[in-house]
């Protein structure tokens, strides 16, 4: 029986020192004790784990039980008598054996576990690994880094829950873990605060600088990809609460402040290995990004913020981070970005932001991300709210600013559906400019102009895909037009009159030839089409279409005449702007003449 056998190593240890234990006896008493549990004398095991005579025992080498009691403890129900005498097991071996080797043991528990049982491991071991490390002497520091190192490195494979139904059925236990986890924490946390208010020993700045690791790595996993708006129908949001608790840490370790100023603060590790210190950074990167997303869109923490920074500042601290979470893909990482951008915007008084401001990387870089979400990102939403918070960076710039920054997008966008958006803009800055009584040097005279040069062209000339570029030629071709009739050629406020030569043989003969060449093609196309539609079996054959290397739908004869005929009713609507602007010129042009005459 296997009670009888552990009784009978437990007599024959009984009568031994401490020293002469040898690793026969070790061995001996894990088989038994783990054969008791399996065999459900866990009611029997713990009697004798309570045993004061076995005390030294217990202590040398009641560690080696804990594989096997994790084992038996997730075989029996909730319920279970033997469950909870399992769990008493576990409480006495934390207050009695060698905290050393009982650490190790509880390490490599949590180690070795893996899939759907990863945070139920976890959470049971979490309470007697606290209770371990709280005894450690020695090397503390290392130990309660090592212990959250290899929590964090278990639970981060795991996916987080995002919808309002899978954080309410948290079906692997992971917003109940991450919870459970800054819990085990605090004690470590209280020490270092009590220690700092005291001294600034090396051994406490050492646990300090483990509990800010933790953090970091808590805000890229789970806090970065999790949904922490409120949520209706949740009264306690687990991850709002988990940001919560590590905002706190962060504040009271004093780290919370310079961490969002400091983008890498206090000693980072020297790899030698490039690839490495690359990871390490782009790490950091990640977890100031969402620290700064909690705090200026979520406002955890946002009461231990000083209220003496500029909006512009603001602004300026936060495009590293805007400019890291944009360049992402997922939607949960995506929206924090484009969220954390338009917060900072609205802070700000609209033709506030100098134009110097441009001169940071991060301004010039963090537009042409918000033109790649507008134009490729698949979720109409995103694309949407990107064009929105263009529109309000765009707003927030001086007058130089939004010159430049035109400028900058014109000539980076490569987009026509975009550059054609700019060059309305261009067209409202005119307007203003026109209009008002106070002197705007940027939208008249030499800099309109140089301005023009890059709008009203065309591409490759009269060889350029009007089709493709038609959002752009329009919207050239309004704002000719515009300038035309607003600005009177004896005013030449804008400065058009005087590049009328240069617009017209850079930009309206090449695309009246264009247009002329376009047609002509797109018309005899649609008398082939008729024509062999005419001698096939059926107005339903098919063709195949391939665009970008990938085969679409496949197309009958009457889907692409309509396709045609939709290309040559974009020209139309193409030329009859052209050739109004061409009017206007004409007549414009023959008044002044007549006056002249």
């Amino acid at each position: 029986m296997a009670v009888d056998e552990l009784q009978a190593i437990i007599q024959r240890c009984q009568i031994l020192e401490e020293a002469d234990f040898k690793g026969e006896d070790f061995n001996l008493f894990q088989v038994a004790g783990q054969k008791c549990l399996e065999d459900g004398y866990a009611a029997q095991l713990l009697e004798v784990i309570q045993n004061e005579k076995n005390k030294v025992i217990i202590k040398n080498m009641g560690w080696n039980l804990i594989s096997p009691l994790v084992r038996c403890i997730f075989t029996y129900k909730q319920e279970d008598d033997k469950r909870e005498h399992c769990l008493r097991i576990l409480d006495q071996l934390a207050q009695l054996c060698n905290p050393k080797e009982l650490f190790l043991g509880l390490l490599e528990q949590i180690e070795q576990t893996s899939g759907e049982q990863v945070c139920q491991t976890v959470m049971l071991l979490l309470q007697p690994l606290q209770t371990v490390l709280l005894k450690l002497k020695n090397k503390k520091a290392y130990s309660v880094g090592l212990s959250l190192a290899m929590i964090m490195n278990q639970l981060t494979p795991l996916p987080v829950p995002y919808t309002k139904q899978q954080i309410q059925e948290d079906k692997l236990g992971l917003c109940q873990c991450c919870n459970a986890v800054v819990d085990f924490a605090k004690p470590f946390v209280d020490e270092v605060v009590k220690n700092m208010e005291k001294s600034s020993e090396y051994n406490d700045m050492e646990l300090k600088e483990e509990l800010i690791k933790f953090c970091m790595k808590s805000l890229k996993y789970p806090l970065l990809t999790a949904q922490l708006e409120q949520l209706e129908g949740i009264e306690e949001h687990p991850f709002r609460r988990f940001a919560t608790e590590i905002i706190d840490i962060l504040w009271n370790l004093g780290e919370l402040i310079p961490l969002m100023f400091v983008h890498h603060k206090g000693k980072s590790a020297q790899w030698e290995d490039q690839e490495f210190a690359d990871i390490e950074r782009k790490n950091s990167a990640d977890s100031l990004a969402c620290l700064s997303y909690l705090l200026f869109v979520q406002h955890f923490g946002v009461e231990c913020f000083p209220v003496v920074f500029s909006p512009s500042y603001l602004l300026l601290c936060n495009m590293t981070h805007i400019e890291v979470l944009l360049k992402r893909t997922e939607e949960s990482v995506l929206s924090k970005g484009l969220d954390l951008f338009e917060s900072c915007l609205l802070r700000m008084e609209d033709n506030s932001l100098l134009h110097h401001y441009l001169e940071f990387r991060d301004f010039i870089n963090v537009p042409q991300d918000l033109v790649k979400i507008m134009t490729l990102c698949p979720m109409e939403h995103m694309r949407k709210k990107s064009l929105n918070i263009l529109q309000l960076f765009i707003d927030k710039f001086d007058t130089e600013g939004k010159y430049t920054l035109f400028r900058c997008l014109l000539k980076t966008s490569n987009h026509a559906g975009v550059e054609g958006y700019i060059i309305k803009n261009i067209k409202d800055q005119i307007h203003l400019a026109l209009t008002k009584e106070y002197n705007n040097i940027w939208f008249t005279g030499h800099h309109l102009i140089s301005l023009l040069d890059l709008v009203l062209s065309l591409p490759e000339g009269a060889e350029t895909d009007l089709l493709q570029n038609s959002d752009r030629i329009m919207a050239s071709l309004n704002l000719l037009r515009y300038l035309v009739i607003k600005d009177r050629e004896s005013d030449n406020q804008a400065g058009v009159w005087t590049a009328l030569g240069k617009i017209e043989q850079n930009f309206l003969k090449p695309l009246r030839v264009g247009l002329n060449m376009s047609k002509a093609h797109y018309e005899a196309e649609i008398k082939n089409k008729k024509e062999n539609r005419k001698e096939a079996h059926s107005s339903n054959t098919v063709c195949s279409v391939t665009v970008s290397g990938e085969k679409m739908l496949p197309m009958t004869t009457g889907m692409q005449l309509q396709v045609l005929h939709s290309a040559l009713f974009t020209f139309d609507l193409i030329e009859s702007v052209l050739a109004r602007v061409e009017e206007l010129i004409e007549v414009k042009t023959k008044a002044v003449m007549d006056e002249n005459s």
